[in-house]
Formats: C-alpha cells, structure tokens, sequence
C-alpha cells in the first residue's frame, strides 16, 4: 500500500503575539498539494497573520508551519527565507508595485536579483505569464497607467515569475471596483484549474464556494469550523459562522 502524500503545506498550533495581543491561539491547518483553500472570517479574526506566517513574513511565538521541505519558523534570516520565498509567492490587497519601473521591470526584479535567474529566461517567462492574464501589449506601460484590476494581474503575475508551489492571496479584490474584481478572480481560477495550489483570505463568499476544496472560518483568532464549502456554507455547523453568514450572505 503506498505511504500518504503528507500535505504541501502545515500549521500546528500556531501562536502569535503583538505586544500584549494574540492573534493567533493555536491554529492548525493542512493544506494538500493541488487544492484550494479558503480563510474567511471578520475582521481582526486573524486570517492575513495566517497567510504572513506561512511566507515567514511575520515569525510565530510557539507551534510549527512547514511548507513542503522548509520548516518555516527555523527561517530566522532573510538568506534563510529566500528558498522559501522561491516556494512560497503571496499577492496583497494593494498591488505595491513599483511606480517607476514599467510592468516588465516590477516582474522581472525579484527572479532576477533574488534567485539569480537568467535575465533571457525571466523575460521570456514573464512574457508568456503577462499574456496569459490578457496584457501581452502592456509589458512597456507603467503601472500609474492601469487600472486597479490590471494592476491587480501584473501583481499576480509578479508572484508567478518566482515559479512558487504555494500562492497566496490576501483579500487581492477588496480595493477593487466591482466590475474589475471579476477579472482578478478569472486569473486566479485559471491557476486553480491548474492545479496550483492556493490559499486565499477572501471575502468573496461566492467564489469561496465555487472555487475552495475546504473552506476555514476564523473568528478571535481561532479556527472555529472548517469543512467543504458546500457542508460550511449551506449546513454550518457553529453559532458563530451561523451568524457570520447571516451578515455577509
């Protein structure tokens, strides 16, 4: 009988602290090679600390986070984190590209200056990446040019040209209008169905359900339910996420 593929991605009983603050009180999580997962919750229930401690943005005061060979809290250097940072890409809510480099440049910088790629294999990765989110003629302009979903997919785009085997998305369309959010969320489905393997903090309930293998609600820095989107949103379980989906529903 073959041994079971352990999970790409693990949390155990994660804790953090701001100063007096937890933020986390012991979140556990796995996340299987391939699969999409999703955080929801309210504000403040810790779901962007999550995804900031798997890229070892923020450190944890106690538990452990592995993503596949990196055991993320023993990461104490940025030297140390630049393996991790190669496995691990993470787009933000604010696209913080670089005003002054052209689309091209702001995807071109980190493969080239953080793992030492051939600058001729970057372009041409880049390239192709720019014209699978529909901005082949764009790769000239400047980011101050674009609007905030086109943005949004160079920032996307960013985090690809690292090659990552984790993506994650922290609330990528809250500063979106509305009828650019569609768009962003039309990439990251695409990668789904590639089989990239995703962790997205969203508050796009819809999408969460149509898009996640499971689905993880935080409140008060807890895990309160998880489950398959369709038993989480339509039989939960937990008064809290009762109440939860009420509002945004």
């Amino acid at each position: 009988m073959a041994e079971p593929i352990p999970p790409i991605v693990q949390l155990t009983d994660v804790r953090k602290a701001f100063g007096s603050v937890e933020v986390l009180k012991g979140i556990s999580m796995e996340v299987d090679a391939g699969n999409v997962v999703c955080i929801i919750g309210p504000s403040g229930s810790g779901k962007s600390t999550v995804l900031r401690c798997i890229n070892g943005l923020v450190s944890i005061n106690s538990g452990s986070i592995r993503v596949d060979t990196h055991q993320v809290e023993t990461l104490r250097t940025e030297k140390m984190l630049v393996p991790l940072r190669h496995d691990v890409s993470m787009v933000f809510q604010q696209y913080n590209l670089f005003p002054h480099k052209t689309v091209l440049e702001n995807v071109l910088m980190a493969p080239i200056q953080v793992l030492k790629r051939n600058p001729d294999e970057v372009r041409s990765l880049a390239e192709s990446l720019l014209a699978k989110v529909q901005l082949a003629d764009r790769g000239d302009a400047y980011p101050g040019q674009l609007s905030g979903g086109q943005q949004q997919r160079v920032a996307i785009v960013r985090a690809l040209a690292m090659e990552p085997k984790v993506m994650l998305f922290d609330e990528v369309t809250a500063a979106l209008d509305p009828e650019m959010v569609k768009e962003v969320l039309g990439v990251i489905r695409d990668l789904a169905n590639e089989g990239m393997t995703c962790i997205l903090v969203t508050h796009e309930m819809r999408f969460a359900e149509e898009i996640a293998d499971r689905v993880y609600f935080t409140d008060g820095g807890i895990i309160v339910e998880h489950a398959p989107p369709k038993q989480l949103f339509h039989n939960p379980e937990d008064p809290r996420l009762r109440a939860f989906l009420d509002k945004v529903l």
